[in-house]
């Protein structure tokens, strides 16, 4: 049983169309998609936004349907230069950039855990970006090439990188300021990814972050935000996905 998660329902809307035999739970004022996806048995939330409720719904997720495997996919603000609107980024670590409880520990670690990162599991973070790249490959016959225009995305690419997360939307320069000089590793940065992480460290289960760009993370974020999240993450999840699972 794979768990698929989400901030945004946006995000993941293309797959839940494409989800048989489904039923839905009801709990924390989340629901659950139980069905086959890809002739794979799958399990659908979106967590809302921020850290608690990401973590608060991967627990759920977890507890609730005994899943083997989560992946969490959606969109990031690219914090490297070189991350272009469109790129996907397969996370490697994760990190809590909002975390500080020094000095009792040093910044960013997470209190008792003595863990600063957390690792996605290799072995399914290779296929994974097997999976993107494959899509990438054939990204126009997806994406019409006037749509991806519109919203600047150029020659995507796959990334392998760390991924930052915390409770704030990055569109400041001291942020990203902050970030390239305190986590000099991290690619892109957004509100959940990092929380689910440490769920899922903490229970064992094998997990992985696909991050779609949609910004530079600065004042000039894109301006059709919904658009993005509804047209191209989802359809970029659905691709990954098809080619992951089958």
């Amino acid at each position: 049983m794979i768990g698929i998660m989400s901030a945004m329902q946006e995000e993941i809307q293309a797959l839940l169309n494409h989800l048989e035999h489904t039923e839905q739970y009801t709990k924390g004022k989340r629901t659950y998609y139980k069905g086959t996806l890809f002739r794979k048995e799958a399990v659908l939330v979106f967590s809302r936004w921020g850290k608690v409720a990401s973590a608060t719904t991967a627990t759920q997720l977890i507890n609730d349907f005994d899943v083997n495997e989560l992946i969490f996919t959606g969109v990031a603000g690219g914090i490297h230069p070189d991350m272009n609107i469109g790129d996907i980024v397969i996370g490697k670590q994760l990190v809590q950039h909002d975390m500080n409880a020094s000095p009792l520990y040093d910044i960013f670690e997470i209190p008792l855990l003595h863990k600063t990162f957390f690792d996605t599991h290799p072995e399914k973070r290779k296929q994974l970006t097997t999976a993107c790249q494959q899509f990438i490959d054939t990204y126009t016959d997806v994406i019409p090439t006037k749509e991806a225009k519109s919203l600047h995305i150029s020659d995507p690419k796959v990334v392998i990188g760390d991924i930052a997360s915390g409770d704030q939307f990055i569109s400041k320069a001291s942020q990203v300021h902050f970030l390239t000089t305190h986590l000099e590793s991290v690619v892109c940065a957004e509100m959940e990814g990092a929380a689910v992480a440490q769920v899922c460290y903490e229970y064992e289960i094998p997990f992985s972050i696909i991050r779609i760009i949609s910004d530079k993370a600065n004042s000039e974020a894109l301006v059709d935000f919904p658009l993005f999240v509804s047209q191209i993450a989802s359809n970029y999840a659905f691709e990954i996905f098809k080619n992951y699972l089958q």
